[in-house]
This record gives structure tokens, sequence and C-alpha cells, in this order.
């Protein structure tokens, strides 16, 4: 039982999640300080002489009432603002390794990668059947339907 344990926390996905997530982590720090340090200020002078901030009342006299715009504006920029850096620092330079130090014949589509299994397989079933085709002739089956 810890054997299988051991292996799932030493899986490459499992290692690779804890990492971004604790990088992840630091950069909404990072990002959290930006954005409360200069972007709810430059959001305050948009929320003109009012003392709550970007938003509006509803009600004149309740200040219960207020819908505060300015956190939804800087969670948003923080949203923004991690994915954008994860994105340029992490993933870029990962799907650049993998393409760079792949073995993968990345030159085929699918498609392509599927017909060429289907013709080697027709052609070691013609083998083993003693025809000498490459491509395997569709057969009739007991239900009148043609297969391969």
């Amino acid at each position: 039982m810890l054997k299988g344990f051991r292996d799932f926390l030493l899986r490459g996905n499992v290692v690779d999640l804890a990492v971004a997530v604790v990088i992840g982590t630091a950069f909404v720090a990072i990002v959290t300080a930006f954005t409360s340090g200069i972007i709810n200020p430059l959001l305050a002078v948009f929320g003109g002489s009012n003392e709550m901030g970007l938003g509006f009342q509803l009600i004149a006299d309740k200040p219960a009432t207020f819908i505060e715009v300015g956190p939804i504006i800087t969670a948003a920029i923080n949203f923004l603002l991690v994915a954008a850096i994860l994105y340029f620092i992490l993933v870029v330079p990962a799907i650049r390794m993998n393409k760079r130090f792949s073995n993968a014949d990345e030159s085929l589509t699918e498609n392509e990668l599927l017909i060429q299994i289907r013709d080697l397989l027709a052609e070691q079933r013609s083998r083993s059947d003693g025809k000498h085709s490459s491509v395997a002739q569709p057969q009739p089956d007991g239900d009148g339907e043609r297969t391969y």
C-alpha cells in the first residue's frame, strides 16, 4: 500500500502539479502586492470623491447598499496577471522543451498515423494468411456487413 502511494506521489504529473501550485501561490502574492500598491490607487482616481472607492450607491442614506466595483476589477486584473505570468514563464518554455527533446515523429497527423498502423496490420495479416496483398480487403461477416 505504501509503495503504491509512493509511486503515485513520484509520478511526473503529481510532482508537476505540486510545483505549479507552489509557484502559483508565490506569484499570487506578488501580483496582489502589485495590484494593491499600484492598481487600487489608480482605480480610486476613477471613484471620484466617494470615500468608499469605485462603485455606486443603491440607496443614498444606507452605506450597506454600496456596490464596490473596484475589488472585482482588481480580482480580474490579479487573475489575468497570474495567468499570463504562469503561461509565459512555465507553460511556453515547457512546450518548447518538450518539442525540442521529444523523440516522437510529430510530422504525422493522427489520421496518417492510424492509416500506417492499419496498413501494417493488414500486411502482417496477409503474410500470416499466405496472401501477398499489402492492404486488407473487406470480407463479409455473418451479418452481411463488410469487415477488415
